[in-house]
């Protein structure tokens, strides 16, 4: 089960991570990328984070691509009303879609399988360290190994 962390009511709620289809959020709506160009990039899945009782409502979203057998997680955003400290309506959205992402790296074949890379925005580092466990790899190139994947998939998936 996923669950996400209700910071008003204290409460965790049950969620779902379902593959995108039919209309996404546009940046016009306060997100930050352009899911449905996104949407149509070759060797990648979109996949979002709703709650199971309001599914028409995104609260994350994350791109997973493969290439050279290897799983990269191209893009991951919150939904707008997820950002920040002060008004963020819920928590663990990110960590949720990474745990995710890593859950996905073990149906890989091959010397990457348990591993999820990705390109982390400069001020993003220490708290991919601190946070889930990422390594750092060359310049702001990461990854999250085999091990810390499944610590993540244990915290934020079950």
């Amino acid at each position: 089960m996923t669950y996400i962390y209700d910071l008003a009511s204290n409460d965790l709620i049950e969620a779902e991570i379902v593959p995108a289809s039919g209309k996404l959020p546009h940046k016009k709506d306060g997100w930050k990328f352009d899911w449905n160009k996104l949407l149509k990039e070759k060797n990648s899945e979109i996949y979002v984070l709703r709650l199971k009782n309001a599914p028409f409502t995104i609260e994350g979203m994350v791109q997973l691509k493969t290439e050279n057998k290897m799983l990269i997680m191209e893009v991951i955003e919150n939904a707008p009303h997820n950002y920040g400290s002060s008004n963020k309506r819920f928590d663990y959205v990110a960590g949720c879609l990474i745990a995710f992402g890593c859950r996905e790296s073990f149906n890989l074949v091959g010397p990457y399988k348990g591993y999820l890379t990705f390109t982390s925005k400069t001020n993003l580092v220490e708290l991919y360290k601190s946070r889930y466990g990422a390594s750092q790899a060359l310049g702001q190139r990461m990854f999250i190994d085999d091990i810390n994947g499944l610590k993540l998939i244990n915290k934020y998936l079950n």
